[in-house]
């Protein structure tokens, strides 16, 4: 059976897709296959919103315990906008009680080729957004995007979201390979906090989890 819903730190997991707009250098799917013995590459590309629902409807109980559930694998959630879209509503009807939040590089808007900002706002409780760098060259180096304009696709996500009232923060990672990348912590606060977000810093996990 695909792993489609994982736990880790007491919380609950949605591993939806491996597909990704980046290959960033930090990712911890380069490392190895699993997160806390959970294998998320999925050999099925076409997981549908049934599917994830089914195994929702298996771990109901441990979720209700983690009380959230965080759109987050070893892929873009957003590359299944309509499936996650389609998970959120079951679990908003079906667990009313369960936060949702979204982990997402921001590219949701650029893959759906529209802005589904607004579907995302009645359905989810948080989204934290990949931030990575505090300029578009840094943001190259160190996300490898597959896109055109990923970095400023990425900020004009967060923009909306923060407009649309979402409960959203930025985040970037430290401590990967320091003396290859320049980051700089402030300066990537300072671009969350103009846009209206909260910054996290997340470090780098040398061995995964």
């Amino acid at each position: 059976m695909q792993n489609l819903i994982y736990f880790l730190y007491e919380k609950a997991y949605v591993n939806i897709t491996n597909a990704c707009t980046n290959a960033c250098k930090f990712c911890v799917r380069d490392i190895k296959d699993d997160v806390v013995g959970a294998e998320l590459w999925l050999s099925n590309k076409n997981v549908s919103a049934a599917n994830v629902i089914e195994q929702i409807n298996k771990n109901k109980d441990k979720i209700a315990v983690h009380n959230e559930l965080i759109f987050c694998g070893y892929g873009e959630p957003l590359a299944k906008y309509n499936e996650v879209i389609e998970v959120c509503k079951y679990v908003k009807s079906s667990m009313p009680n369960v936060k949702i939040r979204i982990n997402t590089n921001g590219h949701g808007n650029f893959i759906a080729k529209r802005n589904i900002v607004p579907e995302l706002k009645p359905l989810i409780d948080s989204i934290s957004i990949s931030l990575n760098a505090q300029n578009e060259e840094e943001y190259n180096k160190i996300s490898s995007p597959k896109i055109e304009n990923a970095y400023f696709e990425m900020l004009d996500f967060a923009k909306k979201c923060v407009s649309e009232g979402i409960d959203t923060t930025m985040s970037i990672v430290t401590g990967y390979k320091p003396e290859e990348y320049n980051i700089n912590p402030e300066a990537c606060r300072k671009i969350a906090e103009n846009i209206g977000a909260k910054f996290r810093i997340r470090e780098w996990i040398e061995n995964g989890y």
